[in-house]
């Protein structure tokens, strides 16, 4: 267990779950906490990131910090997602290393299995079979985060965990239509749609200032504008593009792939719940971890440099690998279904279409949550009230 004063360095701390876990922490009375926004510091510097861990010397780390998006923004950006992933990763874990981090928890995603794995997936079906093809280069930075920890554990005697969220969802989710996931980007469409069929421009207006699409913003929308006319009309045939319409909203794929959605809060619960209560050797077992020695330097200290344990190079040790956490409900839903909640929440009463044209990506991704629950963590919020929920964010953010 971290002390309450220990410096705990949020990497990511204005995002999705990065922000949920800021707030976990101080909930819970951790107060030394520090964060850095992409301006203040680019994760990608190694140069930036060096002197960063240098002056704060922070005592555990949370690496919340990624480039992502959904899989219009992993089919556009695939250089991206794959480099700028492994740089944000390389940097901080082995800074971490280097500046004697105590504990280091790395958030991944379960996109990490393969395509047709097993369902329920285990977190024994990692590298079993290929990936999904439309977040393929995600997927392996992420693999890569995870065996980073894994071996730098092996290897040097570390504290660093890795956990695997479902898909995540709650305050402070992305909303732009260009690179935001399933659920954010389904409840704006359907809430834009419903605001064109009621004519109500100035919340279009307020909508688009806050979060433009293609550049446009809501400049001109107000009815009494002389340029309304003409804005209007440029704003429906962009909207257009993102399958948004009068009363009207098609989306990707056919509706019918599963998936699992897991509430940002809960998310953060669980990883807190893991960095504070949740060791490597909880995770591979004691009596392995037992096993491991690790050489002494002339004063007792343990010297990091020359562990024994590095997985199969002892015989009783046999193969420690898939260490890491998966992070979910355990329960399921179509994308369909998903759907018809947002509608519900946004109280929409048009209509929802699906183009099968569009892809689908993996048709079911349910995770096996068994380890996750023994090591005495379970899920709090459920979907359909987490959906109403994200609602009442989105339409709060919009007046801030």
């Amino acid at each position: 267990m971290l002390d309450k004063s220990a410096k705990i360095y949020v990497a990511g701390h204005h995002g999705l779950v990065g922000s949920a876990i800021w707030n976990n922490l101080l909930s819970r009375g951790y107060t030394n906490l520090v964060g850095r926004s992409h301006s203040q510091l680019d994760l990608t510097d190694q140069v930036a990131v060096k002197q960063f861990f240098y002056e704060q010397r922070p005592d555990a780390v949370v690496l919340a910090a990624a480039f992502v998006g959904g899989i219009m923004a992993n089919s556009l950006y695939r250089a991206d997602f794959i480099m700028m992933n492994m740089k944000i990763q390389c940097n901080v874990i082995s800074e971490a290393y280097a500046h004697g981090v105590q504990k280091l928890l790395f958030l991944g995603s379960t996109c990490i299995y393969p395509k047709h794995a097993p369902q329920p997936m285990k977190e024994d079906c990692l590298l079993t079979s290929p990936l999904e093809y439309t977040n393929e280069e995600y997927a392996i930075a992420k693999i890569a985060g995870l065996k980073m920890c894994e071996s730098y554990n092996l290897q040097y005697g570390t504290n660093y965990m890795a956990v695997m969220p479902t898909n995540l969802y709650g305050p402070n989710d992305n909303f732009h239509l260009e690179n935001s996931h399933v659920m954010p980007a389904m409840m704006r469409k359907v809430y834009l749609a419903k605001l064109i069929h009621d004519g109500q421009w100035d919340r279009i207006a307020v909508d688009l200032d806050k979060r433009p699409v293609e550049g446009i913003t809501g400049e001109g929308l107000h009815v009494q504008s002389p340029s309304f006319s003409v804005q209007s009309q440029k704003v429906l045939e962009v909207l257009a593009k993102y399958g948004i319409y009068d009363n009207r909203v098609v989306l990707w794929g056919t509706g019918t792939p599963l998936r699992e959605f897991l509430w940002s809060e809960d998310m953060a619960d669980a990883s807190v719940h893991v960095l504070l209560n949740v060791d490597f050797k909880d995770v591979i077992g004691i009596e392995k971890y037992s096993s491991v020695h690790y050489g002494a330097s002339v004063d007792g200290a343990v010297d990091r440099n020359h562990s024994a344990g590095r997985g199969g190079a002892i015989p009783s040790l046999g193969e420690i690998r898939n260490c890491h956490i998966n992070v979910g409900t355990g329960k399921e839903l179509t994308i369909r279904e998903l759907s018809e909640l947002v509608v519900k929440a946004v109280g929409y009463k048009g209509t929802v279409e699906f183009d099968s044209s569009k892809p689908d990506g993996t048709m079911r991704k349910l995770i096996d949550v068994s380890k996750l629950h023994n090591l005495g963590w379970t899920h709090k919020v459920e979907i359909d009230e987490g959906v109403r929920r994200l609602f009442e964010w989105y339409k709060q953010s919009l007046e801030s």
